[in-house]
């Protein structure tokens, strides 16, 4: 089985998403980054976008609209602190 990610993410209301994942594609201001399980330690600013959530490989990923704040890659996952994040709906 392939290493899973620890993902968090975090509005300044509360932790929106906490646990174990496949892979995580960020809108990041200089551009789109993907962050699996072992990514070198990592920060970036974040921009407004769509964050992408793989739970596991091949999965159709949950989106999240994200704006502002930062993502943070280190030996223990991926932390998104975001100042605004809502789940994207289907129209």
């Amino acid at each position: 089985m392939p290493a899973l990610l620890q993902f968090e993410l975090v509005s300044p209301e509360r932790l929106l998403r906490s646990g174990e994942v496949h892979m995580v594609v960020v809108p990041g201001t200089e551009g789109d980054f993907g962050v699996l399980a072992g990514h070198a330690p990592f920060m970036s600013t974040i921009r407004e976008g769509e964050l992408a959530i793989y739970a596991t490989e091949g999965a159709a990923p949950e989106r999240m609209r994200i704006s502002g704040g930062f993502a943070e890659v280190n030996e223990r996952g991926l932390t998104i602190l975001a100042e605004h994040a809502e789940p994207v709906t289907a129209h």
